[in-house]
């Protein structure tokens, strides 16, 4: 079996769990805050988005570094030299720190200290879509 392969279909793998994750996680938040009155809804909502950021988006992002990293190994550490790498890296490393925001918004929601509406967490949901728009060009057509 060709290891390089079997890497890249965990990778990809990995990422669409945790892009799945960080598509579906402000959406919840939105219907959390659009029911922050309703204790039965609320209580559902932060099972839900407990679980969702510890065991799927969490591990996802973590195996999508590991992943990734094996790839990097396994094509040439030269790789990092090149401009679309390193913007994809960048993108990469946003996509990181909007994942530990979340989980901030996550335990501001369980704590009822959120300030943020529904209509900003609607909004910051269209991040990780643009960046991995952005991405997935970068990684097929190397343009840079």
């Amino acid at each position: 079996m060709n290891s390089y392969l079997l890497f890249k279909s965990l990778h990809l793998i990995a990422v669409i769990s945790w892009m799945a994750g960080l598509l579906y996680l402000p959406r919840i938040f939105v219907y959390h805050v659009e029911n922050k009155e309703k204790k039965e809804a609320t209580d559902i909502f932060e099972v839900m988005e407990r679980r969702l950021f510890y065991y799927i988006m969490r591990p996802a992002m973590i195996f999508s570094w590991v992943f990734g990293l094996v790839l990097i190994y396994l094509n040439g550490i030269d790789i990092i030299s090149q401009l679309w790498f390193q913007i994809k890296i960048v993108l990469i490393i946003l996509l990181s720190a909007y994942n530990d925001y979340l989980g901030k918004c996550l335990v501001a929601l369980k704590n009822s200290t959120n300030t943020r509406s529904a209509k900003f967490f609607r909004i910051i949901n269209e991040i990780p879509t643009v960046i991995l728009i952005i991405i997935v060009f970068l990684a097929i057509f190397k343009p840079i």
